[in-house]
Parts: C-alpha cells; structure tokens; sequence
C-alpha cells in the first residue's frame, strides 16, 4: 500500500456504479479514506431490476483488471466481434456483415458485480452507507472530508450540475430505450458478437451474450425513435408482456433475429427495462449553498445515449482517470480549479469523443450508411470500425467527415489492392514489445507538441544517435518535419494516462500536465524516467512515416519501471522468474 501525502486523504463518494465502486477500490488500495454513499443496499441491487445494458471493451476492462477487479472473466461470454445488419423492408438485409474486435468484450450484469464490488469494498477497509443522499448530506460531508465527488447522474444531486450547452446539443430524448434479458435462444453461426441492426427512421436495434445472475444469457436492447414504429411500449405492463412485445418488433423489423429467439425466454422477473433521457454534459464542478465545491464524476455530468455502448466504458475510464488525478494531487488541497482540470483531463482524453459519436449516430448523415457498406468489402474499414468501440478516439476524424470518410475508404481499398491488410499486419508488428515515449519539442511558431511513439530506438554510441518515426497523417507532422530539436520522453509505468493524452488530438496536449523546459524552450515531462535532449540531425522517407535521426546533447534518468506496450495492450516489465538472481 502506498503512503499519501498530506494534501487530499479523506474521499467521500456519491453513487455506488461502476464509477464510484471502480473510484474508491482503487483508492482504498492506494492507502487513502474512503466513504462510499449508496442509495440501495447490495441485497436490493442484487434482488432488483436490472439496471443497464453494459457492455465493456477490452480498455475499460483493462483498467479492472490492473484494479484486481475482474472477478467473472473466465465465466462471462466474450464478445469476440461485432456484426452490423440494415434490412431491405422485405425480410431480407441490405448490408451484412461483422468483423472481429481485436480483443474481446464482456458484460456482467450489474446485479452481480456491484454487490460483488461493495462487498470487496468494505473488505478493503472503505466504509459504506446507505442512505439516499441530499444536499444537506453534501455539506456535512465537505466538512469531515478533503474531496467530495457526485457520480450518481439520477435525482437532485445531479441537478446541483449546470447543463453545458455548448457540449450538449439535444434538449428532449432521443431514443426511448427497452432492454430485455433471454435465455434459450439458438446459437449464432461464426464467432459471438454484438449484432448491430439499423432501422432507418424507426431505430436501432442490437443483442449480445451476457453473464446474469443465474449464468449465461443474451441482452436485447432496443433503441426506438420517439414517434416511431417500434416506440410501441406504453401498453406493456408486466414481464411477459414485454417479452413478447420485444418478439414482435423482432419479427416485423429482423426476421431473422425473430427466428432466432422464437423460444427465447426471460432469465427472471426482473430481467426487463425502460426508459428514456436526455443525452447532456454537465459543468463538472457545483458549488453548495455553503459555498464549497463537489466534483461530478460519469453519469453525474456526461449521460450518453446508449446507441454506442460507452456508458460502463465511460465511467470505467473516468474512475482510471481522476484516480491519476488523485494520486497525483497528493499533497495539495482539492480546489475548484483541480476539479476542473480533472474533469477537462477526463473529456479531452475520453469523453469528448465517445459523446461526439454517439451523438452523431443519433441522427447520421448520409455518408454513414456507406462507411458501413465499405465495411462489409473492405476489411479494413470493417475492424477499423468496430475497434472504434473499443476507442472511439481511432475514429476520428474519418468516421466524423465526408471527404475523411472518403479518404480512409480510398486509402483502405488501395491496401487491398496491393493484398495487405494494414491492420492484421499492424497486430502482427504489435508483438514486439516496445517501450513508450513521449517526443515534444517546439514549434517555429512557438507552440509546445507533442506525440506518443513507440518507434524510439538507439542507433549509435559514438556519436550517440537515436531514431523514431511519425506518420505523415499525424497533426503535428508540418511542425515537427521544421523543429531543429526534441526531447524524448521516456514514460515511467505508471504514466499510461500521458501515453493516451499525447496520442490524442487535442487543441492543447499539455493541458494540466506537469513540465518544465529546456534552455532551448522545449518543454520536458516530469516523472519521465529517462529523458534525451536531441538534436536532430537527419530525416529520411519512410513510405507513410517519417524518420527523424537525432543526436542526444543531454541527457538524464532515475530508476523505476518503464511503461512496456504489447499487443495492443499497457504492460508492465517484471523480471524473468527463471533468471531471478
């Protein structure tokens, strides 16, 4: 266990989801104080209705597993892939097709993992209470604890957060939302995926395995335009009538998936669900009548549409990066503008781009339907699409763009022409194992850039040359081709977070991030545990990339653990158990 500063030690949280929950076991494991608020008990969640559609991709799940969390990977389903499906109105598909994810997906209904988490939670010293909280609850607790953070997005608490419209750009819901948990259906042909179907102008309707509380299963989830054809719930008032209200939409919009679940039934009473809301982003920081601050968290201030998939993901993600944020104030006091940045690290790193997806899925553009039907002939475009669930940070700016659409379909169809796949040849390059940098450097104009690159590699001692390489499309490419120097950063194990931060493209990567800089201006990570300072020398062609050589003028390093990038995936170099001296 880790000893905290004295700075932020006492952490009251609000909501008991995946936020919460994920927030405060990381924390209790990092030696910190911690109380969790919930407004039902584990019993209650356990012997309720179910509570959402999760589904959780192999990032998301990733930061449970570097938690010790990940108690039900070996019995869940994985979802291997997703398929998409457009029907032609007659009872057949217009568009047909699926592709596999390069990691697998799971969902554990939340019945069994938060009663699970919470258990596990007070285990690891956190006191839990149950009670639903108010304002009055929020000012006692401001007093007998350093932060106070809000990640339950339902009741008043999550209206103490003031709507930013510039972020949100729908007043009413979307879609009205229906899910349903079956057993007994036939097997899908080929490997198990989320099977996507899309009802122009009635909705959207997809299923995936699962694990429930009495064992495996499958979710429907429906997705009904308001106004619609399928948005046809309001006389359904028990479970079976809303299992064979789901059988019906099946059967007048997917035959085939009606076929499938001609003898499907629920896995309980409590297996169904509706609802609707409206998709928003909050201003993440609200002030109390007393005047002090509380800092929302998920749900409590991003509510995304579930179309995507992103809502476990996104708290998943936000818990991993306010616990950086966290850790990282150790010895400072959480004020309004730390709440902030926090947050501001949260959207810029996350958020911002799973939102800005599913809200234009909500309502597509023309050119959408054909990136999906390029998915189908081109491979290519198929995985690049459905990993895009997995991060939707890999789809911009293609998937968000006409012409940048046209121009990843072009570029990926020439690939196919010279029979390469780019990406099964990039998962087969991603078995090296490489260490994670950080090249920043400064632009003629004078800005700072930075990007993530795994390519670093030394060439010579004397004279002591490195290399590393940037592809052409990368934003910050014009700038660096002109800088006359950089720094390579070289990321501690614990950095992942600056690892994400620097490859994504945001108006300022150095945005709460601490640095220093150079006599020659260029800025320097703190943490890093190596660091050269280059001159570069030489740049050659090299096809889509560009190789920049560089002469080390400086340079400085500490002991720790690098950060080790494998197969797609953030490791963490151990030592050889047959070599251990």
């Amino acid at each position: 266990m880790d000893v905290i500063g004295a700075g932020v030690k006492r952490i009251a949280i609000i909501g008991a989801g995946q936020s919460g929950l994920q927030l405060g076991l990381g924390l209790l494991r990092r030696g910190y104080d911690v109380t969790l608020i919930s407004e039902r008990s584990a019993d209650e969640i356990q012997h309720g209705h179910v509570l959402s559609s999760q589904c959780m991709f192999d990032s998301a799940l990733e930061t449970e597993r570097e938690l010790g969390l990940n108690y039900w990977e070996s019995q869940c389903p994985k979802v291997e892939g997703i398929g998409f499906s457009v029907p032609d109105g007659i009872g057949g598909r217009l568009i047909d097709w699926s592709a596999r994810l390069d990691s697998f997906a799971q969902s554990v209904d939340q019945r069994i993992k938060i009663p699970r988490w919470m258990s596990e939670f007070q285990a690891r010293g956190g006191d839990l209470k149950f009670k639903a909280a108010e304002i009055e609850d929020l000012e006692r607790l401001t007093v007998s604890h350093d932060l106070v953070i809000v990640a339950s997005g339902k009741g008043e608490l999550s209206q103490l957060f003031e709507r930013d419209d510039t972020r949100s750009p729908y007043s009413t819901p979307q879609r009205i939302l229906a899910l349903t948990y079956i057993t007994n259906t036939e097997l899908k042909k080929g490997f198990p995926a989320i099977s996507f179907n899309l009802v122009p102008n009635v909705g959207e309707y997809f299923v995936f395995p699962a694990l429930t509380i009495n064992g495996p299963c499958e979710i429907m989830v429906f997705e009904c335009i308001p106004g619609g054809q399928m948005d046809c719930w309001a006389d359904v008032k028990t479970p079976s009538e809303h299992l064979a209200r789901s059988k019906e939409i099946l059967q007048l919009f997917v035959p085939w998936e009606a076929e499938r679940c001609r003898d499907a039934e629920l896995t309980d009473e409590n297996g169904v669900l509706r609802g609707s809301f409206v998709p928003v982003v909050r201003r993440p920081v609200a002030m109390l009548p007393s005047g002090r601050p509380v800092l929302g968290m998920a749900d409590a201030v991003v509510l995304n549409d579930p179309l995507t998939g992103q809502g476990s993901n996104n708290a998943a993600r936000c818990a991993d990066i306010y616990l950086q944020s966290i850790i990282e104030r150790d010895t400072d006091e959480a004020d309004p503008q730390w709440m902030l940045h926090t947050f501001e690290r949260y959207w810029t790193g996350y958020a911002r781009w799973a939102v800005e997806w599913t809200n234009l899925l909500l309502k597509p553009p023309s050119y959408v339907l054909k990136i999906f039907d390029c998915a189908g002939r081109i491979n290519a475009v198929g995985t690049g699409l459905v990993n895009g669930f997995d991060d939707p940070r890999t789809l911009f700016p293609w998937f968000m763009d006409t012409a940048a659409a046209q121009e990843f379909i072009d570029r990926e169809a020439r690939a196919v022409a010279d029979r390469i796949d780019r990406r099964d040849f990039r998962r087969a390059l991603g078995q090296f194992a490489t260490g994670v940098t950080v090249v920043t450097a400064r632009a003629l104009d004078g800005r700072k850039i930075g990007v993530t690159v795994n390519s670093f590699s030394s060439v010579s001692l004397n004279p002591p040359l490195i290399l590393w390489s940037l592809s052409r499309e990368a934003p910050s490419f014009n700038d660096f081709t002109h800088a006359p120097g950089f720094a390579i950063n070289i990321l501690e194990s614990g950095q992942h977070h600056l690892s994400r931060q620097f490859s994504t493209p945001l108006p300022d990567k150095f945005a709460g991030v601490e640095h220093e800089e150079s006599s020659d201006g260029i800025p320097l990570l703190k943490g890093v545990i190596a660091q050269l300072l280059c001159r570069k020398v030489k740049q050659y062609d090299g096809g889509d990339h560009v190789i920049f050589m560089g002469e080390v003028e400086q340079y400085t390093y500490s002991a720790g653990e690098p950060l080790v990038f494998h197969s797609g995936r953030y490791r963490i170099a151990t030592r050889h158990p047959d070599l251990v001296e």
